[in-house]
């Protein structure tokens, strides 16, 4: 198998209105894995969320950047999407494809939109799937506190066989 990192929407506008839960030792463990990636040759991917006009996440905001440590070098693939799925409306499959990716370790923001969406849909287009268990967070919400919502991705997207879920720590690269 072929795998490679895919990081989802760490950018800076999820910052600026409040810290997601964890939201810097994600990052740190998010940067730790990209430098072992690239050390190994490991393919890496972005996600990259346009959230439109007004959106901390607008694309002609500063908002739109990745995080300064999970900031894609020139050779690295960006795929720029409007939608919480990273394949919906994107080229994100034929660029795995054409790399022949068929393993994917995904991480990044938020949980329990595109992080999941990521997750199923990358199951959906037959690819495995590692999600890094302490390697994606979300904001706390009116209806669940953020610890929650991760632990519940977590068990249902390994239980229901979308994906591996393993700790950062645990998570070797095979090399």
């Amino acid at each position: 198998m072929t795998r490679a990192l895919l990081i989802i929407d760490v950018q800076k506008g999820m910052f600026s209105h409040g810290e997601p839960h964890k939201g810097r030792e994600v990052v740190e463990k998010l940067a730790g894995m990209l430098s072992q990636a690239r050390a190994h040759g490991m393919p890496v991917f972005f996600v990259q969320h346009d959230g439109g006009e007004g959106s901390p996440l607008a694309r002609d905001g500063e908002g739109f950047h990745f995080v300064d440590e999970l900031a894609p070098r020139g050779d690295e693939d960006v795929t720029i999407k409007r939608q919480c799925s990273a394949f919906h409306g994107t080229d994100l499959i034929n660029k795995l494809r054409a790399a022949n990716i068929d393993e994917l370790i995904i991480g990044g923001m938020q949980t329990e939109f595109c992080v999941d969406t990521a997750v199923r849909g990358a199951f959906e287009r037959g690819l495995a799937v590692t999600l890094i268990e302490d390697g994606h967070t979300t904001f706390d919400t009116t209806a669940l506190p953020a610890t929650q919502i991760i632990a519940h991705h977590n068990h249902t997207l390994a239980s229901g066989h979308f994906a591996e879920v393993v700790e950062a720590a645990e998570l070797g690269f095979g090399f």
